[in-house]
């Protein structure tokens, strides 16, 4: 199926149509089906959204085709987004293709190979002392120069561009497909400011209100700090901020403050919020790579550590269809996940010599 058609099917729930499309061959990514890690989770009926698969290794290429594509029919002159990875990434490729120039503002401390990818798609990368310089830059730079900002750039946070987030529907129409017209009853979402969380709901909202569905499923937010989960236990609509009490790795969705969007979803679907912490996250990536042949990026793998966090709590039934949505490509971060294998060992050219290397490193004894 070309991109034309692919998005042609949807383009009655975009805000684009499929004419104006810019895409790079998005979308359509595969929903695996667990079948050796399923037990180590107590999870029978457990899938996985393969959105690595998508061109630039992220879930973000489905906001930035229709972010990138609004931005070209309006005639924007400049893309613009703060970003230390895959939004950067994703957005510079898309504007590659639609011939746009593309500023991204990232940190000094953000991954050396993220950094080099945007940079090989051809935007122009600002690399700001602090983080926290990114968003008064790029809110000067859209209001003086006019710059389409697709990332956040003022606080308390409301989202990305709300644009590109009616990207993320089509994830949610695909499930309801891959799955023969069924709705599963959970899916898991790693999640920072929600955009992916709100598009996806809003996705199964549009099959509610067609009559295709008749429900929504429940959604979960696999998060760091646990602005949601607080959030979700006090009253009122105002998003919790929370204290970083230690360092992570997964820097995809690390923030303190979630947005009213993705609290919305979570409320409205009956969901809830799972806080993942930093240990055992490295165990849980190399487990789906050694089981699932899935090697996940470690921002994504909160959404299987939020699944065994639920089926140690008994919250899902062992008939429940559930659904992680896996975001990214654990290529993205090996700069920051790589474990040194210790001391170097001496290896002659001989099928002995491996055999000992492989006791020793594996564990490993043939049978004859």
């Amino acid at each position: 199926m070309s991109a034309g058609q692919h998005w042609g099917r949807f383009e009655g729930f975009l805000p684009v149509s499929a004419a104006e499309i810019v895409s790079l061959g998005e979308g359509i990514t595969p929903l695996v089906r667990a079948e050796r890690i399923a037990d180590s989770v107590k999870c029978p009926q457990l899938f996985f959204k393969e959105e690595s698969r998508n061109p630039t290794w992220s879930h973000k290429d489905r906001f930035s085709c229709v972010a990138v594509s609004h931005a070209r029919k309006i005639g924007a002159r400049t893309i613009a987004t703060a970003s230390t990875g895959n939004a950067g990434a994703s957005l510079a490729a898309y504007a590659a293709k639609a011939g746009l120039p593309c500023v991204v503002l990232t940190s000094q401390a953000a991954s050396g190979l993220m950094t080099e990818q945007i940079k090989r798609y051809g935007a122009m990368v600002v690399p700001l002392p602090e983080g926290s310089q990114r968003w008064p830059v790029l809110e000067e730079g859209v209001r003086r120069l006019g710059w389409y900002a697709t990332s956040p750039f003022v606080a308390p946070v409301i989202g990305s561009h709300p644009v590109g987030i009616e990207g993320y529907k089509t994830i949610a129409y695909e499930i309801f497909e891959q799955l023969g017209g069924k709705v599963p009853e959970w899916i898991v979402v790693p999640t920072a400011y929600g955009d992916v969380l709100a598009g996806v709901f809003r996705g199964f909202k549009d099959l509610v209100d067609l009559g295709l569905a008749a429900r929504t499923p429940k959604f979960v937010a696999a998060e760091i700090y646990g602005s949601l989960a607080r959030s979700l236990v006090q009253e009122g609509d105002r998003v919790a901020s929370v204290e970083r009490d230690h360092d992570t790795r997964a820097i995809s969705i690390w923030c303190l403050q979630s947005s009213f969007q993705a609290l919305q979803a979570l409320r409205d679907s009956g969901g809830q919020a799972v806080r993942i912490g930093d240990s055992g996250l490295l165990d849980v990536q190399n487990e789906l790579a050694r089981t699932e042949g899935i090697l996940g990026e470690l921002s994504s793998i909160t959404a299987l550590a939020a699944v065994r966090e639920m089926s140690r709590r008994g919250d899902i039934k062992s008939e429940d269809t559930v659904v992680c949505v896996l975001t990214a490509s654990g290529m993205k971060d090996l700069d920051l996940t790589t474990v040194s294998e210790g001391r170097a060992h001496r290896l002659e050219g001989t099928l002995s010599s491996a055999l000992s290397y492989l006791a020793e490193a594996y564990g490993y004894s043939p049978k004859a």
